[in-house]
């Protein structure tokens, strides 16, 4: 009897493993790390993370399973939901299905305008290697491997145009400017990332629509794609606001009378507020002087200023003193203080997370930037989350005590305050707030926190060629 029962589970575990074998690879992927909370999100909000831990979804790039949220499929749906109107601005798009989501939107009698970053406006189809930076050399290659469908190491006419997601949307005639559009030579950057559908969805966030932006780089096996969030508002009033930023910029359209109007030229308003189902939501677009008060950093300071138990906030860039300054006063009061930034951004010579963490550090000129004031007490709770090699943390959020939400597509810098077409949003709600303290808690959990190896070398090597440095006047 006992060696019957001992055969028969023998064949059941190999039975086990062949059907692994032979269909593993179409089995849902487990989830890998700790299992995160189902958190409620106020009505009318839908928010995404392509990181998150407690979600999964097939990987364009290989087949296989990933964690984290499809950013990619997510907009395809709220494009093919659009009726009457698709208003996107993106500062790059180059997946082809998002193409080829408007462009059925097109067919359906929607209709469809685009405004792009002048960078990032032409079919790559078209450039040769010999024409562009080393970045868009790189960048090229990139998508010439994302383009090659069948792997053979060669592009077709075929494969080149069914992967070039611009050169998708001219075909079809989709109305497109970018920020030359007004006769100059482009903003700083066309920094937006937001679509307005049907005069009542507005999707943004901090993501790209780019295989990079949402789930890696080609021939990059480990890549998950840089760390990004997409925030969806069922609004009228919101997305009306969001429309007007568009109307600024998209002026008369292509050619015509040249009334579009970009960066500074914008003439943009101040601080806006509109009530989403309860929810206070403040909506600043910019570029604006930095000789008034009311831009961009004076906001994201006046929360800061507010905070009375904790700050997080996950940076892709942090370049201004005006919020050290803030933050270091703030910890002086007790609040706690939790920062995770970019490693590939975080050791550079104007980055702020060096003076968080006490240090200055010289540039290639040996100069120190004028002004510079790193704590005096390190701040421990400093750190960069642990990335693929190419990938970066791009998210541009803050947690203000459990309630407040800083987020869009703007990095705290001179530059997305003073030069730049950027969209800042502070929420208050402290069920949403739970979700992004979430995504910071799934970072912290294994990030390098003080002055990680990489940063310690550079200041070795820049402290051997400049010394101390020396201020900038």
């Amino acid at each position: 009897m006992l060696v019957r029962l001992l055969q028969k589970t023998r064949r059941k575990v190999l039975l086990t493993l062949l059907t692994s074998l032979m269909f593993g690879c179409s089995q849902a992927g487990r989830i890998v790390g700790p299992k995160e909370t189902e958190l409620p999100l106020p009505q009318s909000f839908k928010l995404h993370f392509n990181h998150r831990a407690s979600s999964r979804y097939r990987d364009p790039l290989n087949g296989g399973w990933r964690n984290g949220d499809n950013l990619e499929k997510r907009l395809i749906q709220q494009i093919d939901s659009a009726r009457e109107e698709v208003l996107l601005a993106i500062q790059e798009l180059t997946l082809p299905k998002i193409a080829e989501s408007l462009i059925r939107a097109q067919g359906r009698g929607v209709k469809v305008q685009v405004v792009l970053e002048n960078n990032y406006s032409s079919p790559w189809s078209e450039q040769h290697p010999s024409d562009l930076t080393v970045h868009n050399r790189r960048r090229l290659q990139q998508l010439q491997l994302l383009a090659d469908s069948n792997r053979d190491g060669r592009l077709t006419a075929e494969e080149r145009l069914a992967g070039d997601a611009i050169a998708l949307l001219k075909r079809s005639g989709i109305p497109m400017i970018d920020d030359t559009e007004d006769g100059s030579r482009g903003s700083g950057l066309m920094h937006h990332k937001f679509l307005v559908v049907d005069r009542a969805l507005v999707i943004t966030g901090s993501a790209n629509f780019t295989s990079s932006g949402m789930h890696g780089d080609a021939g990059v096996s480990r890549s998950r794609g840089n760390v990004n969030h997409q925030l969806s508002i069922q609004s009228a009033e919101l997305a009306e606001l969001f429309r007007e930023e568009f109307e600024r910029m998209w002026g008369d359209g292509p050619g015509g009378q040249r009334n579009s109007r970009f960066g500074r030229g914008k003439n943009n308003r101040g601080v806006q507020s509109v009530e989403a189902n309860g929810v206070q939501i403040k909506v600043l677009f910019s570029p604006h002087s930095d000789q008034l008060s009311g831009h961009g950093l004076d906001l994201i300071g006046e929360q800061l200023t507010a905070a009375q138990r904790n700050i997080d906030m996950a940076l892709f860039v942090f370049s201004d003193q005006s919020l050290t300054n803030i933050l270091a006063e703030r910890l002086k009061a007790g609040v706690g203080i939790r920062l995770l930034a970019d490693p590939g951004f975080a050791g550079r010579s104007f980055s702020e997370v060096l003076d968080l963490l006490g240090l200055e550090l010289p540039d290639r000129f040996c100069k120190l930037e004028a002004g510079n004031n790193p704590l005096k007490t390190p701040l421990q709770s400093v750190g960069t989350p642990k990335l693929a090699n190419g990938d970066k943390l791009h998210h541009k959020f803050a947690v203000i005590d459990n309630k407040t939400v800083i987020t869009g597509s703007f990095n705290w810098s001179p530059a997305a305050a003073h030069t730049n077409d950027e969209t800042l949003l502070v929420i208050e709600s402290p069920q949403l707030a739970a979700h992004f303290t979430q995504e910071m808690d799934r970072m912290w959990r294994g990030a390098e926190l003080g002055i990680t190896a990489r940063m310690q070398r550079k200041l070795d090597r820049q402290t051997r060629k400049c010394g101390s440095g020396i201020e900038r006047d």
